[in-house]
């Protein structure tokens, strides 16, 4: 137990003492690293103030270059702009000395003026002396010259306009005259070959036709059987129809009577379709009647159809071509519509192609100039406004619509095309057998046409020939002279233009002759 303890205390008294060596020994080696730490650290802090002296330097000496260089680029900049400064004193005081030579130069220039305009002051005074010195004398020589004429001058004044007047009037009938005969002798003779090339390359038949059409019977017995018993079954045609049935004494024939052409052909096809079904009573007749009605809208089609393939027209409105088709049964002194319309058309072409136009367009202006007569039946107003309207409803070509009013001269025309229409329009009508027309109508044309002429002073007498194609005019010699007889010529044939309606043209020809006769004794 002793020893135990005695083992103890001296392992505590070495550890104490140990303990003691170990913290006399950490103590000199700290002291040692302090002291090592110190030498550092003031090592360091004296190379940290010899880099921040550098540094310092250094920027100094940045700063100064950099200065240095500013103040170099100001006193460069400064140098131009005082370069620039005296560039611009030197050009002001070149303007200056250029404007003080120009206002010199003003000064003598008004100068100048000044002294010009007292020298025109002074002539303007000795010329108006001297235009009065002149109208002094002027008068003078007025009134010696109106007493030796015994007239005024007013008179004399008078007298001379009527006398230039007169004398311009004759050179102005002579300068018309031969302007006239020049543009005769050039454009006259190209016309006529446009025109007769025309019309020999185009040649088609008339169609006359009436207001009745005939339809023929197997047998006499036949009209009784269209009558009916007590006459039902023709006024039940009638009136399914619209057409008059007349039952003559006409062998083996009916006529059937109307002024609508296409009721008068939808009569004649159920007539015909009736007499070879043999079954002839109302309910019968009722039943042809609207189918024939419906094969005619057919057929009215494919002859406009027909008429516009002819021609070489394509794009027309469907309503169109059915007028067109309409146009077939219908007359116009007792010329097929459709088939003038035709002719019309080609010799639009023909003339466009020779005049280098659009001979389409003209063919189609041509084709479509009568297609208001298809519905002028049931419409009021002409022709050509009736046509025109519709034409323009269905948005049609303007030149057309205008072909179409214009060609009868009843508004302006605005192109060649209605004019070609026109020329073709006569050319058509004015065909020997062409159209008819009635005898009264043909007279009355022919003696209003002599009354129209005989109207102008100094006409001995006038004829109208060559069934009212021309007309001569015959004149007193004494009265009218050759160029008044020109002009007369020009009135006449304007007169003819405005009183009166004409197919074609109508030559006016003023015959002037004196004669000198003797017998021998």
């Amino acid at each position: 137990m002793n020893g135990n303890a005695l083992f103890i205390l001296i392992g505590i008294i070495a550890a104490l003492v140990g303990f003691g060596l170990a913290w006399v020994v950490l103590r000199r080696i700290g002291d040692k690293k302090i002291a090592g730490a110190e030498e550092t650290a003031a090592r360091i802090v004296t190379e940290a103030e010899k880099d921040a002296t550098m540094k310092k330097k250094e920027a100094l000496l940045e700063a100064k270059e950099e200065w240095y260089q500013v103040k170099q680029n100001f006193e460069r900049e400064l140098q131009n702009k005082r370069n620039e400064i005296q560039k611009i004193e030197k050009k002001l005081s070149e303007k200056e000395i250029g404007l003080e030579k120009r206002a010199d130069f003003v000064e003598k220039k008004e100068k100048d003026i000044q002294g010009r305009e007292r020298t025109l002051g002074g002539r303007e005074k000795g010329i108006a002396l001297r235009e009065q010195e002149l109208d002094k004398i002027l008068k003078l020589q007025n009134e010696k010259l109106e007493k030796i004429a015994q007239m005024t001058a007013e008179q004399a004044k008078s007298e001379l306009k009527e006398n230039l007047l007169s004398e311009a009037k004759r050179e102005a009938a002579a300068l018309v005259k031969e302007i006239k005969d020049s543009a005769e002798r050039n454009a006259e003779k190209e016309a006529k070959e446009i025109i007769l090339a025309a019309i020999y390359r185009c040649a088609a038949d008339h169609v006359v036709e009436s207001t009745v059409s005939v339809v023929n019977l197997p047998n006499e017995e036949m009209k009784g059987r269209i009558i009916g018993r007590e006459g039902r079954n023709i006024r039940s045609f009638e009136t399914a129809t619209g057409i008059d049935v007349i039952v003559d004494d006409t062998p083996e024939a009916v006529i059937l009577s109307g002024y609508d052409p296409i009721r008068r052909e939808v009569a004649k096809m159920s007539l015909e379709k009736l007499i070879k079904d043999g079954r002839i009573h109302p309910t019968r007749i009722e039943e042809i009647v609207e189918k024939t009605q419906k094969e005619m809208d057919m057929i009215v089609r494919e002859i406009g159809e027909q008429a516009c393939f002819d021609v070489g027209i394509q794009g027309l409105h469907v309503e169109t071509i059915k007028l067109l088709g309409k146009l077939n049964y219908r007359t116009s002194y007792g010329q097929n519509v459709l088939q003038h319309s035709k002719e019309v058309a080609f010799l639009c072409g023909i003339m466009a192609a020779e005049l280098g136009l659009d001979p389409n367009l003209a063919k189609r202006a041509g084709l479509l100039h009568d297609v208001g007569k298809a519905i002028d039946r049931e419409t009021e107003g002409t022709h050509t406004e009736i046509g025109a309207s519709f034409l323009q409803r269905l948005q049609e070509h303007p030149v057309v619509i205008n072909a179409v009013a214009s060609h009868h001269g009843d508004v302006p025309q605005e192109s060649p095309y209605p004019v070609l229409v026109q020329a073709a329009d006569a050319i058509s009508g004015a065909r020997p057998g062409a159209r008819r027309e009635p005898l009264e109508a043909y007279i009355k044309r022919l003696e209003k046409l002599e009354e129209l002429a005989d109207s102008f002073k100094g006409v001995s007498k006038a004829f109208a020939i060559q069934a009212g194609r021309e007309v001569r005019v015959i004149v007193e010699c004494e009265t009218v002279d050759d160029l008044e007889a020109n002009i007369m010529a020009g009135d006449i044939a304007k007169r003819i233009e405005q009183e009166m309606e004409y197919p074609g043209q109508i030559k006016v020809t003023v015959i002037r002759e004196s004669r000198a006769t003797e017998f021998a004794k």
